[in-house]
């Protein structure tokens, strides 16, 4: 049974009494939190709630299970209003039963102050002047952090202040200053990956006080992540990471609003979303979304900061999107095959490497917001971590795809094919299914990968480096390329179709995105 819930509709208090009652229980609490008409000295007309409902029910689902078991109540619950809401209006109610009123005043106490400090739910007032206002919903005073674990109170400190960000140290920068300050406020930043790389991005811009960061990712967090991927930890393990990422900035600045994507961008809809955000920081280890990236930036004049990282060494990238300066094409002009590139996966990486790009990144997306001068924006530049060195590499965009036509042209090609190709993933929970719906599989892989995890179920072998001479054997059929993580497996299929072979898919995400059925 839920027991904490969004409501867009009055909440009847009465009904929410009355799914606590138990036998057991002799004390009950609870507290309405109703929408006054001030604030501050303002005021107040309404007020309106958004949440990230997804997030929001799962993290109230676990404030209220942890003040059961923290104190012992026979149940609770809690319901937070979204949408807009009339002065008088109930915003939120928390009821708790117990053996003892009070555990039921406490476990009633902890949830409200829970909910304001780690919910990701905005609230906008509305004042009679006409304006609103995006206000922080954030408990100023958690009595229960100075109580011991026998829930005794500790007076030794001062109740602490309603929150406000402190960004007095960046302001007192001459090129941030107030009206820098107001800038990173009105900007909306969209992170693709919440990895390695992402994770310093994502929280030295929230800590700046970008207004908006997007977050691109699909990826549940691995226990093999969590040396480099420091924004997380242990308990973590198996959660999305777009969720865990929205969940950190909420808890590192709750002014920052969160919009989350748990899937890749496809080259049908990449550039709505680009055409969003003021700036794009792509953070993956795959070349497919970087040149997507880049071609999307090109054609929607959008600045993207391009990063990768091998082992001691990253490499970083500044695309303006501006007619004449060069994006990722210019340098190298058609995609690599997946197995040319090294992965953390397989190359290997220490921790930190990730973590210094990362943080050269948001620097970089930091110094585009502002208009801080970029005097290598238009280089690439080469880190290497062993000798602490950086190099700068200019890339003349006059001898890259201006003999192709241009940025322009190439990005809209290229943007063009992949929309053709956009069908080429196939979701498949079972190899099974796949057999059953009529398509022969085809294990991509090198022998050493087929020898130490083999398919499920039989398969053609050939090696992705050996698709294109080896076209002539796919004839009549349709055909599902299999590889570890779909990346190898989708670029033979995109190689295949460029040889006739139209019916040549890829298992999204891999052998390692199956959920197999036993």
């Amino acid at each position: 049974m839920s027991r904490f819930e969004l409501f867009d509709s009055m909440v009847d208090a009465a009904s929410q009494r009355d799914r606590l009652r138990h036998p057991s229980s002799g004390g009950f609490c609870a507290f309405e939190g109703w929408v006054r008409n001030s604030n501050e000295g303002r005021e107040v007309d309404g007020l309106s709630y958004e949440a990230y409902a997804e997030l929001a029910i799962a993290e109230g689902e676990r404030i209220v299970a942890e003040a059961i078991a923290r104190y012992g109540v026979t149940d609770a619950r809690c319901v937070h209003r979204t949408g807009d809401l009339k002065i008088g209006d109930m915003a939120v109610w928390v009821g708790a039963s117990a053996s003892h009123r009070d555990e039921a005043f406490r476990a009633c106490r902890y949830i409200i102050d829970e909910i304001k400090h780690r919910l990701p739910i905005w609230k906008k007032e509305h004042y009679v002047t006409g304006d609103s206002n995006w206000v922080a919903c954030m408990h100023v005073y958690r009595e229960h952090e100075h109580e011991d674990h026998h829930g005794h109170h500790h007076h030794d400190h001062a109740h602490a202040k309603p929150f406000v960000p402190d960004y007095s140290r960046q302001v007192r920068l001459r090129e941030v200053g107030e009206a820098g300050q107001a800038k990173l406020a009105a900007s909306r930043v969209l992170v693709i990956g919440a990895g390695g790389l992402g994770c310093p991005v994502i929280s030295y811009l929230a800590g700046a006080g970008v207004g908006m960061l997007g977050v691109v990712d699909g990826d549940r967090l691995d226990a093999s992540n969590l040396h480099r991927q420091t924004m997380y930890d242990a308990r973590d393990v198996g959660e999305y990471k777009a969720d865990l990422a929205a969940r950190r900035v909420a808890a590192l600045n709750p002014t920052v609003r969160v919009q989350l994507w748990k899937e890749q961008l496809d080259a049908r809809h990449v550039l709505d979303v680009f055409r969003q955000f003021d700036l794009v920081v792509e953070c993956t280890d795959d070349m497919r979304s970087r040149y997507l990236s880049s071609d999307a930036a090109v054609l929607t004049g959008t600045p993207l900061i391009l990063a990768s990282i091998y082992q001691y060494e990253g490499q970083l990238q500044v695309v303006s999107g501006k007619p004449g300066t060069p994006c990722l094409r210019c340098l190298w002009p058609q995609e690599p095959a997946p197995e040319t590139i090294g992965s953390c996966t397989l190359a290997g990486v220490l921790g930190p490497v990730p973590g210094v790009l990362g943080a050269m990144q948001a620097t970089e997306a930091l110094k585009v917001l502002l208009g801080i001068p970029q005097p290598n924006a238009g280089s690439l530049s080469l880190v290497n971590l062993i000798e602490l060195s950086i190099q700068h590499l200019p890339i003349d965009a006059a001898q890259g795809c201006a003999e192709h036509g241009g940025c322009v042209d190439v990005a809209r090609r290229s943007l063009a094919r992949a929309v053709e190709d956009d069908d080429i993933d196939l979701v498949f929970d079972r190899l099974d299914d796949a057999v059953s719906a009529g398509f022969l599989l085809v294990d991509v892989r090198d022998a050493e990968e087929r020898a130490s995890d083999p398919m499920p179920v039989a398969a053609v072998h050939v090696p992705s480096a050996q698709v294109t001479e080896r076209a002539g054997e796919f004839v009549d059929g349709r055909y599902l390329l299999v590889c570890a993580s779909g990346r190898r497996s989708g670029h033979a299929a995109r190689l295949l179709r460029d040889e006739g072979v139209r019916h040549a898919y890829s298992l999204a995400g891999g052998l390692n995105a199956l959920r197999i059925v036993g």
